[in-house]
């Protein structure tokens, strides 16, 4: 019932977050004198404060239309390439005959949309043919479809790296990692001419033993029926998933937000007095951010459950006990997939080590077919989002996938 009782909550505050619009709008206009008072923008903000921790955010668009290349604004189109029940294979097509690196980011099903990672294909974009995994909201997804487990996950992977076809380099951020190095090993048990040629791995789960944080800690000390109890709903009757059961994306921002409270508190408290000073760039440095972090979608539960089960309890891969469908997957047997691992420093969701492991399952891999790489003064959304990403991080994943690339390459620009 939580998930009904938070739709008739939302319904219920729906009048006082009208009027905060209609306040906010009235202390704005340029025909109210008021609007020109410390007053008057104080009214309008506090409005825009109350509307926005009211509002609902929806799914937000990627919105790159151009890139850069050699010096030229080369226009950008996204397409849907592939579309499958619980996510599609979006492709950013570019107005380019340039030869690059193909590359598929596999984004997070954590609660946030894959625009989260807007600034990772941002940077990428000049360099590389880019393809990312756009996960579909849960409650969207009609139950008739039946669920969608790790191991579907993992399935979803292999397939669009077969739809990618050989020579495709993959990059997981967050809780990926985990199914790519599955998918990845698993391809090169069979020996699959379309296993990728890299395999990056930034801020993910490998091995939650080696570096403990607040998420680990959690995961470790509840049962997983716990879980299931606490944070598990099911999907109301209005939407299209009716009845599906799923981790709502309000109960996963509940918790996101509460790990750093104090600072999402002052960073509203910040956007009132950017408001009330005027400081146009400020606010909407905020809303852009906000925007983008308060938009959540909700989980398939088996995958949730099985997710924090396999990985966060039972460490199925640093115990060297990971299957998929009835096979033992084997990291091993990689052998001729790069593999680069991408920590930050001050990361408290995967720390530093976590994803690092994967070096050691992945006895095959030659060292030169190696790359590590701890970046300093960065948590989690740094190592993808931000100057350091854009400036320090992403110069290392792209030399690193050249170096690797059976193709002959153009020239960086």
């Amino acid at each position: 019932m939580l998930y009904h009782v938070y739709d008739l909550q939302h319904a219920a505050i729906a009048p006082f977050r009208m009027m905060a619009e209609a306040t906010q709008a009235m202390f704005l206009h340029p025909f109210v004198p008021a609007s020109y008072t410390g007053f008057g923008r104080a009214v309008a903000a506090g409005a825009e404060i109350l509307e926005r921790t009211t509002r609902r955010f929806g799914k937000p668009t990627f919105g790159l239309r151009s890139t850069t290349i050699d010096g030229a604004t080369v226009a950008v189109t996204e397409v849907d390439a592939i579309r499958r029940p619980f996510g599609n294979l979006k492709h950013f097509v570019r107005a380019t005959d340039r030869k690059d690196p193909r590359l598929l980011i596999v984004a997070p099903l954590s609660g946030h949309y894959a625009t989260l990672l807007r600034g990772t294909v941002e940077a990428l974009l000049p360099h590389h043919d880019v393809w990312i995994t756009d996960w579909t909201n849960a409650r969207n997804v009609p139950a008739s479809l039946g669920g969608f487990h790790l191991d579907d996950y993992i399935a979803y992977v292999i397939d669009f790296l077969h739809q990618l076809g050989p020579g495709t380099h993959v990059l997981a951020v967050c809780q990926p990692a985990v199914p790519v190095l599955a998918a990845t090993s698993l391809m090169a048990q069979a020996k699959d001419p379309c296993r990728p040629l890299t395999m990056t791995l930034m801020g993910g789960p490998i091995d939650t033993t080696a570096a403990k944080t607040k998420v680990t800690a959690l995961a470790e000390t509840r049962p997983i029926d716990w879980f299931e109890r606490t944070v598990i709903s099911t999907v109301p009757p209005w939407y299209p998933g009716a009845f599906r059961r799923v981790y709502p994306g309000f109960v996963q921002l509940t918790g996101f937000m509460s790990m750093n409270l104090d600072r999402h508190v002052g960073a509203h408290m910040n956007l009132f007095r950017h408001l009330v000073r005027g400081d146009g760039e400020s606010a909407e440095s905020h809303r852009t951010f906000y925007d983008e972090y308060l938009s959540v979608m909700d989980l398939p539960a088996e995958f949730y459950l099985e997710t924090v089960e396999r990985v966060f309890q039972r460490h199925d891969f640093p115990n060297d006990r990971f299957m998929w469908r009835g096979v033992k997957v084997e990291p091993k047997a990689i052998t001729d997939t790069g593999l680069l691992t991408i920590e930050g420093e001050l990361d408290d969701i995967s720390a530093p080590g976590q994803t690092a492991a994967a070096h050691d399952l992945c006895t095959g891999i030659p060292e030169a077919m190696r790359g590590r790489h701890l970046q300093a003064k960065v948590g989690h959304y740094g190592i993808f989002n931000g100057r350091r990403w854009r400036e320090q991080i992403m110069p290392r994943v792209r030399d690193f996938i050249r170096s690797h690339d059976a193709d002959e390459l153009a020239p960086v620009g």
